[in-house]
């Protein structure tokens, strides 16, 4: 029993210490390619979404990939605007259990590499409940790897009147959507950021 008490204090210093750190964890990866295949390091797997759904003509393929030596996910396709469409999507599911919290975070870190064009960060959370609405940000992907930092606070909601609920995010998408182009972005990690001391 002395040595149960004697040791205690000692027992919750490091357990105090691993709790503090981490909760000042600054990035939280979500995917950074070291699984297999189209699986992402959060667990689910990548799956393409095209506007096929909706009678579209937008053809997209979805591939692991290396690209400039890094290994990534590729969303390749070519937009078409015919039928009402417009979109290629490479979609990552993250309510497994339940929705994934990121209300501590500031917003989304993407690893990526393009063609140059302007591309969409689709979020989706508990609030969405059509096909068609999602909370949406745009990023230019060049032909060189690139970070991007796209705070929470810079999303719109499409057709949506609730504002954005980062605690509760069901689904994240890398979209090639609204004019007819050739779509080729590279995803080399995905991960939820913090700003401050520590940030990225």
């Amino acid at each position: 029993m002395w040595l149960i008490c004697r040791t205690w204090p000692i027992l919750t210093l490091l357990f105090g210490s691993w709790v503090t750190a981490m909760a000042s964890q600054s990035v939280l990866v979500i995917d950074d390619r070291s699984a297999d295949g189209l699986k992402s390091s959060y667990g689910p797997a990548w799956r393409l979404i095209t506007d096929g759904v909706m009678g579209g003509v937008s053809q997209g393929q979805l591939t692991a990939d290396v690209i400039a030596g890094r290994a990534c996910l590729r969303l390749r396709g070519d937009v078409s605007l015919k039928n009402n469409g417009g979109f290629v999507q490479a979609a990552l599911d993250t309510d497994g259990e339940a929705p994934l919290n990121a209300a501590g975070y500031s917003g989304v870190l993407l690893e990526v590499y393009g063609n140059g064009e302007q591309y969409n960060l689709h979020l989706r959370s508990a609030d969405v409940w059509l096909p068609w609405q999602a909370y949406r940000a745009s990023f230019t992907a060049p032909a060189a790897w690139r970070t991007v930092l796209i705070p929470f606070s810079a999303f719109s909601g499409y057709r949506i009147g609730a504002a954005l609920d980062a605690s509760a995010l069901e689904r994240i998408g890398l979209v090639a959507i609204g004019r007819a182009f050739t779509a080729d972005l590279c995803l080399a990690r995905l991960a939820l950021y913090r700003d401050g001391p520590g940030g990225e």
